[in-house]
Parts: C-alpha cells; sequence; structure tokens
C-alpha cells in the first residue's frame, strides 16, 4: 500500500466521522426542539391554571368572573376592577400561548383548543367590553388575531354554561 491509497482510505474514513456526527447532532437536535416543545407546551397550561386556580379557590372571585363575563353592569366598581384584572392576566396567558404556536412551539392540535376557549371567552360581553377599553397592552400580531376571530354561534363560557345546566 502506497501513500496516496493510505491518505484515500483516511479521507474516506474522515469524511464518513463526520457524516455520522452531523447525523447524530440531527437527533440531538431534533430531540432537544421536542422537549422544548413540551416544556413550552406545558408552561401553557401552567400560565392558565395559574390565572383560573383563583377562581377555583374562591368563590366571591369565581362569582366576579362569571357575572363579569356575561354583564360587567351588575358588578360595582370595585368587582370591575377586580374583573378587569383577571381579563387581563387570562388574555395575557392566552398572548404567550399564540405566541407559542406562531413560532412553532405549541402542537397544532394544542392550539386549536386553546383557540376554540379563546373565541368563546373573547365574545363574552365582559371580554369584549375590556377588549375595546385596553387592546393596546397586548402585542399587534395578538390583536389582530383576536380581532379575526369569528365570533361562535352559540358562546360557551363558564357563565353561559351554568344556565344551560339548570335548562337540562
Amino acid at each position: 500500500m502506497n501513500w496516496e491509497e493510505v491518505n484515500a482510505i483516511s479521507q474516506m474514513v474522515s469524511s464518513a466521522a463526520v457524516v455520522l456526527s452531523v447525523l447524530y447532532l440531527g437527533i440531538q437536535v431534533h430531540r432537544s426542539t421536542r422537549v422544548a416543545k413540551l416544556a413550552t407546551q406545558d408552561a401553557a397550561a401552567t400560565a392558565l391554571r395559574d390565572v383560573t386556580k383563583h377562581l377555583m379557590e374562591n368563590a366571591e372571585l369565581e362569582r366576579i368572573w362569571r357575572v363579569g363575563l356575561e354583564d360587567i353592569g351588575a358588578l360595582s366598581a370595585e368587582e370591575r376592577a377586580r374583573f378587569f384584572h383577571a381579563t387581563y392576566q387570562w388574555l395575557k396567558a392566552f398572548e404567550t400561548i399564540h405566541f407559542h404556536y406562531v413560532y412553532g412551539l405549541m402542537d397544532r392540535q394544542l392550539w386549536e383548543g386553546w383557540q376554540e376557549l379563546l373565541r368563546h371567552y373573547v365574545a363574552a360581553p365582559g371580554i369584549a367590553h375590556y377588549w375595546k377599553l385596553r387592546p393596546e397592552v397586548f402585542s399587534e400580531r395578538f390583536r389582530k388575531f383576536v380581532n379575526a376571530l369569528e365570533p361562535p354561534t352559540k358562546q360557551r363560557t363558564v357563565g353561559t354554561l351554568f344556565g344551560e345546566e339548570r335548562k337540562a
């Protein structure tokens, strides 16, 4: 074997090592991306749970939320302020979820469920009122998205579902 053959074999081995390294790196990046997506999806659900947890644990806050969704005029000034704070937090959680979806970090099927929930709630009179007063506190991309949502034919929020349960 001469030096040219040894050189050719070493270049071939070196090339194969580079190809294997690139394949290994690609697999690791894919796994890392999948883990990042799962973490993002979990963080999105946690963010919304953090907002709604207070409503579950505090009957007065839950009443303010439920009544405010459908008839904000039925709330006192203090209750409206609490409703607005809750609405801001709720919409900010959805803005973050939307951001994750736009950047490919949210599974499409999960996003469709979130979007459907958002569609029903932004159509609620109380949130629609808040949205008219304070859209500028949200990103332009999220404002365009929310404004383009088709209102549901039958709005279903915690406020309207209770009414449906009583009729059944």
